[in-house]
């Protein structure tokens, strides 16, 4: 890592944690007066978490459709202030970045794949297992897909961050220990769709409630998940589809999967994912329940021995 200034960054290191060119981060500093660099005994300016933030902060508003003077002038506002503002304004001004997202972004810049390792470790032991997973893992891989979605980000820089954090979800999940007597929840992955990480993600925030958990991972082969449904008689199923992939290359797996949910109808059924979301649009599905709430799923009524 880079910085050495106690917890400050330069401008180059700033560039590449928020996508933004280091001309328009002078822009914005001198004409919008919107963060305070420091400046360095050896003349250069060094930026805060706080200057971070705003920057991203300014730039997601900025994608919303706001001016830069309008996204500037929220962007100072406290976030108690922000009442009378829009839902979007405050969505975004919400979800601001710790100090171990910003080197975990940093370090995902240059792709070492042993100082993302440590700094995710950091993280896990000093919040715990879920506040690391909603304030570390989530955003972390939030904002390493939008770097990528805008081409600020390779696939290369996408994939060693991704891979990093999915191994070590992998390892937390391995040595998770539960109750012989607690019930399972089953998650997978439908055929055809590599992202595993939401489904390790959402089976860890169940483990941290008592359930034991099983993984299907990546592009299971087409008959495996009903087959091992079958064979183990989870209480709930969570089915993931990051991309639409899976029902383009097999378009009645959809109603498949429905029909099989209706023939066993003791077992809660859920499927989320962007690309679920974006196909279920305009289906029917009688059997099972599509969201993207992991809250919603969370909450809802557990098997007979919870």
């Amino acid at each position: 890592m880079n910085h050495s200034c106690g917890g400050k960054f330069y401008i180059k290191e700033v560039s590449a944690l928020t996508g933004l060119s280091k001309q328009v981060i002078r822009k914005w500093e001198e004409r919008y007066d919107i963060i305070q660099p420091v400046r360095h005994e050896n003349g250069y300016r060094l930026y805060s978490e706080e200057d971070i933030n705003t920057l991203l902060t300014i730039k997601s508003l900025q994608k919303k459709g706001f001016s830069i003077k309008q996204a500037s002038n929220l962007a100072k506002e406290k976030l108690d202030t922000m009442e009378n503002a829009t839902v979007q304004a405050k969505t975004a001004l919400d979800t601001e970045l710790n100090y171990y997202v910003i080197q975990l972004m940093e370090i995902g810049y240059t792709c070492n794949e042993l100082d993302l390792l440590i700094v995710l470790k950091q993280a896990y032991h000093f919040y715990g297992l879920e506040k690391f997973l909603t304030s570390v893992v989530s955003p972390f891989l939030q904002e390493v897909g939008d770097m990528w979605e805008s081409g600020e980000w390779d696939e290369y820089q996408e994939s060693v961050s991704s891979m990093v954090v999915k191994d070590f979800l992998v390892q937390i999940r391995r040595n998770f220990q539960y109750s012989d007597k607690a019930e399972l929840v089953l998650g997978a992955c439908l055929p055809h769709e590599y992202h595993e990480i939401p489904v390790h993600y959402i089976l860890l925030r169940f483990m941290l409630r008592g359930w034991k958990t099983t993984l299907i991972g990546a592009s299971p082969a087409p008959g495996s998940i009903q087959s091992l449904i079958t064979r183990l008689q989870p209480v709930k199923v969570l089915l993931s589809a990051s991309t639409t992939l899976p029902f383009e290359k097999d378009p009645d797996l959809l109603s498949t999967l429905d029909l099989f949910a209706a023939e066993n109808k003791e077992i809660e059924f859920y499927l989320g994912g962007a690309g679920a979301m974006q196909y279920t649009k305009d289906k029917t599905i009688n059997n099972i329940c599509v969201t993207n709430s992991i809250e919603e799923i969370l909450l809802t009524k557990q098997g007979k021995g919870s």
